[in-house]
């Protein structure tokens, strides 16, 4: 990566928290970091003197620049810790096994233990984590134990042992933290029934035990005993703050190779998540072209084989959004729910960030090449016969009924070309009319575009729903354009496309390009028209502020005005200035006007 794709690339990362990794020129890691967001934790290494020696030396060996975007920050802790001690880059500090973040585990055994651990042992039993801290551990089991009545002790309770009475009863059940199951004075059924609640809390579902805690918060404050009371409510209040668990890891999800796909009219971005003992150790990102209209499968198919083959890899089961044929020896798995699914929605997030990344970069290195895919996606998106290269929107705008006008922008190209904007004043219609508004603008327009023989728009938009849509249908089909120019309406509230004669909206996503074009129309054409609306009132105010001195007319203020510009100016004129403009009667009522007023 040269300097230029470095500063590229620099202009171009997302703000998400994520992990960034630093690559030298032999492609050896040099440094893995984190941040909550991407794009200043990463230029703050390439915008500023570091007093670091060692700072400044692993900047200037910086040739390529990678990056995995997580969830939150806490996920991007989690991450960077894994590919640390996985990668083990020059720069970083070592981190070391027995230091790593803490696990809660459900011991596999008869009346199961809970309790914090850094040590995952495949011996059956459910590890949940890692958390960022030893604290929300702690916070987690202090709750745990405050509901439920849990053994802490490490016999072996097996039916045999209990029936023979080899355990006896020990302090924790005289002072309430556990009822005894040593002495089968508590059910195996009714201790397991505890363990699923605290599964429940563990993964996220607080509901039930929420509600329990309320429940007893109630009956505690019924009892007038009120420190339980609140002792209970700060516990709620802690477990209302606490997350429970990170979509960047998990245990049971080992030796797999996850991939996702995201495309467009030219190109599919797929990306590649390699899993090795509940963690990502690898992510990239590959683009292909499209030849033949290829569909995702066929994309993703071709990507899975071209990745796993430059990687060297051969998981024997991979996770994808669908179904995709590759043979028998692979297991395919398509996830639903849990966490198999957030990685593979984790994939897919990476992927379309890939792909905004590349357009960023498109836009800055080739605008035109950016142009056309743009006009492209959108003429595929609002199902138009051609490119929309010269997009027109209309917008009225009246407050209460006064000064009514309304405003036309013209983007070509995906781009505002001002010197075609047009204001109107709205001659036809008396009152706040918007539906007649609109006609009347759309008809003058096109009417004037035919007379002069200038070029029409590819699109047509109003904003407004079906109402000022069907207002501007019936201004085309006056003109004998109805069919020949496409036109849709923009509703605000839920950013619907409304089209003549279809029933239903179209619903864009909300993050598509084709949406963002639109709604900057339709916002450029709301401040345009609201700019030339207040332009109107102030002078309307101006002028009916002359017009009442008793003599002046609107003749007489308009010309004042020309000449003055202001209704200040007016006011501190002599009386053989205004005398000169309107005339020494008119301007001796103006002087005498001004000087009662004051």
């Amino acid at each position: 990566m040269s300097a230029s794709a470095i500063e590229l690339k620099l202009k171009t990362l997302p703000e998400s928290p994520g992990v960034y990794q630093y690559f030298d020129k032999n492609q050896r890691i040099l440094y893995v970091g984190k941040a909550k967001n991407l794009k200043k934790r990463v230029l703050s290494y390439f915008n500023k003197n570091h007093d670091s020696h060692r700072i400044a030396v692993m900047v200037k060996k910086i040739a390529e620049i990678k990056h995995i975007v997580v969830d939150s920050e806490m996920d991007a802790l989690l991450l960077e810790n894994n590919l640390i001690k996985k990668l083990q880059p020059r720069f970083n500090v070592m981190l070391r096994d027995d230091k790593t973040y803490p696990w809660l585990c459900i011991k596999n055994e008869r009346f199961p233990r809970v309790f914090l651990t850094r040590r995952v042992i495949k011996d059956g039993s459910e590890y949940f984590g890692p958390y960022p801290s030893l604290k929300a551990v702690k916070i987690l089991l202090e709750l745990i134990k405050g509901l439920y009545q849990l053994r802490t002790c490490n016999y072996d309770l097996s039916a045999e042992k209990i029936a023979n009475g080899k355990y006896k009863k020990c302090l924790e059940y005289h002072i309430g933290n556990c009822q005894a199951p040593c002495e089968d004075l508590q059910t195996e059924a009714e201790y397991n029934a505890q363990i699923e609640a605290i599964r429940k809390i563990v993964k996220g579902n607080f509901k039930d035990s929420l509600n329990n805690f309320k429940q007893q918060m109630q009956d505690y404050a019924e009892a007038m005993r009120f420190e339980e009371a609140q002792r209970i409510k700060n516990k709620i209040k802690a477990l209302e703050k606490y997350q429970a668990k990170s979509t960047v890891v998990n245990p049971k999800i080992n030796n797999v190779d996850v991939f996702s796909i995201v495309s467009d009219e030219g190109y599919g971005y797929i990306n590649y998540l390699q899993i090795s003992h509940g963690a990502i150790i690898r992510s990239h990102t590959i683009e292909l072209k499209k030849k033949l209209d290829e569909t995702d499968k066929e994309l993703l198919e071709l990507g899975i084989i071209e990745i796993r083959q430059r990687f060297k890899e051969h998981s024997p089961q991979i996770y994808v959004p669908f179904e995709v044929d590759l043979g028998e020896k692979t297991q395919i798995s398509v996830p639903k729910l849990g966490d198999k699914k957030a990685i593979v929605d984790l994939s897919t997030r990476n992927a379309k960030y890939f792909r905004m990344e590349r357009f960023k970069q498109m836009k800055i290195v080739d605008p035109d090449r950016h142009t056309k895919r743009l006009m492209a996606q959108m003429k595929e998106d609002l199902r138009l016969s051609e490119e929309p290269k010269h997009i027109e929107c209309f917008d009225n705008s009246n407050i209460q009924g006064t000064n009514p006008v309304a405003a036309c922008v013209v983007f070509k190209n995906g781009k505002p070309s001002k010197k075609d904007y047009r204001k109107f004043n709205i001659k036809t219609v008396e009152g706040p009319d918007d539906f007649a508004s609109m006609e009347e603008v759309v008809y003058r327009r096109y009417r004037r575009l035919l007379e002069e023989g200038q070029d029409l728009p590819q699109l047509v938009i109003v904003d407004g729903g079906k109402g000022q849509l069907s207002s501007g249908v019936k201004a085309l089909e006056r003109l004998g354009l109805r069919g020949k120019l496409p036109i849709i309406g923009i509703a605000k509230r839920l950013e619907e496309l409304f089209y003549p004669g279809d029933q239903y909206p179209l619903y864009l996503d909300k993050k598509s390009e084709t949406l963002k074009i639109i709604q900057r129309l339709r916002d450029e054409a709301h401040r345009f028209g609201i700019t030339f609306h207040r332009q109107k009132r102030s002078k309307a105010a101006v002028g009916t502020e002359l017009e009442q001195i008793e003599g002046i007319g609107e003749k007489t203020a308009i010309e004042l005005l020309k000449h003055f510009r202001s209704v200040k100016r007016i006011k501190s004129a002599t009386k053989a200035e205004l005398a000169e403009v309107i005339g020494p009667s008119k301007a001796q009522k103006i002087i005498n006007h001004y000087a009662q007023e004051s």
